[in-house]
């Protein structure tokens, strides 16, 4: 676990502004939120089509995706390691219940006593190593009810040699600091894994291996690879 990313201290002072930031990010299509909302839409989507009705979000910071899931009548459990960000998304869900802890120690002992629907990560499980992504998944798995699924939505590729395009593309603007998802390599692990491509720069599609086109600026290499997957 990379103890500089994962520091309460900075994710608090940014919580304040984390969802203008965000915003900001996404609509100028850079890094590292390009094609936020999107990513967010197809999630949400694919929750409600199930539909769920317990909602466990991993990570959850200000409730941009579970307070629009709350508002549709979802009952939302979360845990989220900033004190500051759980304070913000109490707000927009005085019912649900959320934790304050550091997922990548385990759940507070509350969520892992139940089972849910769906359980959603947005732009957290990144701060995880491979070894440990497929670790914490599997233990996610005993929490789903039967036909219950989890959605992820990440910095994601379909190959090692997308993400490594991408990097060069990338040059100083790559975060060495983050571990992004690579399908290939987490699907022997994970049998129950799908990737979906979710890109508002390139058409691609599973299993696709387009290079990075030459010329392309990193913004847009981020953009690129913006996508969910959503396991079992």
């Amino acid at each position: 676990m990379n103890q500089h990313i994962m520091n309460q201290q900075e994710f608090d002072l940014w919580a304040g502004s984390y969802d203008e930031s965000v915003g900001r990010s996404d609509q100028q299509n850079t890094y590292p939120f390009a094609g936020y909302r999107q990513v967010l839409n197809e999630i949400y989507r694919g929750v409600l089509s199930q539909p769920a009705k317990t909602v466990l979000d991993i990570g959850f910071g200000t409730g941009v995706l579970t307070a629009k899931l709350y508002q549709q009548g979802c009952q939302v459990f979360g845990q989220d390691f900033s004190q500051k960000m759980l304070e913000l998304a109490r707000a927009k869900m005085p019912q649900a219940q959320l934790y304050q802890g550091d997922f990548s120690h385990g759940l507070a002992e509350p969520l892992t006593q139940r089972s849910y629907d769906a359980i959603v990560a947005t732009y957290s499980l990144h701060h995880l190593e491979d070894r440990q992504k497929v670790l914490f998944l599997q233990s996610l798995l005993p929490l789903l009810h039967p036909g219950g699924r989890i959605y992820i939505g990440d910095v994601a590729f379909a190959t090692r040699a997308q993400l490594e395009a991408c990097k060069q593309a990338a040059g100083d603007g790559w975060d060495s600091e983050e571990f992004y998802f690579v399908y290939e390599e987490l699907k022997p692990a994970l049998p129950g894994l799908a990737f979906t491509p979710c890109s508002p720069v390139w058409e691609i599609s599973f299993p696709s291996t387009k290079p990075v086109p030459s010329g392309s600026t990193p913004h847009r290499c981020r953009a690129w690879v913006r996508q969910w997957a959503k396991a079992r």
